[in-house]
């Protein structure tokens, strides 16, 4: 406990930070160390030995925090709740429950990002996954929903852009041109839900009934 405590002096910051504030805190040492270690001389080598010591504080850190969750049942039980409130389609529940997390694990992150993914916060649930991937970039599942989340984006992009062209008509053409349309891939599946889905095409038949207004005028 001891070397844990000296872990957390050496990053510069309390026991009781979330683990998303441990992070950040850790990542601006990195960042400094690593510049400063190409300065000559003494201060260089300094630097380097910093840079040492952060990141086996951070990862000592990381391994005591997973081994201490992994002995309480308290928040295991509480992310199959929040996971369990999602698929019941609870969502506002289930954003109460994740308010009341006191240490902000990747895990928590990839879960707001599928709350505001429910929500049709694309853009919020975007920065969130972000977040998840940086705690945790080996996770395969943070990778996939955001390779599909971008997707989304990229296509919600394209669809508003091509809606708003004056040669856009009633079929979903522009000039015969449609490939974005073909090689787009919807991700019904992604973060277990597909309303976004449902979302984009209630925006699009409402874009062709803006559209047919347009014309009959």
């Amino acid at each position: 406990m001891n070397d844990i405590n000296k872990y957390y002096q050496i990053i510069g910051v309390s026991e009781n930070v979330s683990d998303e504030e441990l992070y950040q805190a850790y990542l601006v040492l990195r960042n400094k160390y690593q510049n400063d270690r190409f300065l000559e001389g003494e201060a260089g080598n300094e630097a380097a030995k910093k840079l040492t010591e952060l990141n086996t504080a951070y990862n000592e850190i990381c391994d005591y925090r997973k081994e201490l969750g992994s002995g309480e049942n308290g928040a295991s039980s509480a992310i199959s709740e929040v996971d369990s409130l999602i698929k019941a389609g609870k969502i506002n529940e289930a954003q109460a429950v994740l308010d009341n997390f006191s240490e902000r694990s990747a895990e928590w992150h990839y879960l707001q990002s599928v709350v505001f993914y429910k929500k049709n916060w694309i853009n919020e649930s975007k920065k969130q996954l972000e977040i998840a991937i940086e705690m945790d970039g080996d996770n395969q599942k943070y990778k996939t929903a955001y390779e599909k989340l971008c997707k989304q984006i990229n296509y919600n992009a394209q669809n508003a852009k091509n809606s708003s062209n004056a040669n856009w008509n009633q079929s979903g053409s522009n000039g015969g041109n449609n490939n974005y349309s073909s090689n787009y891939e919807e991700p019904t599946d992604m973060m277990g839900g597909d309303s976004c889905a449902d979302f984009c095409c209630r925006m699009a038949i409402c874009n062709i009934l803006l559209n047919c207004c347009c014309n009959c005028r």
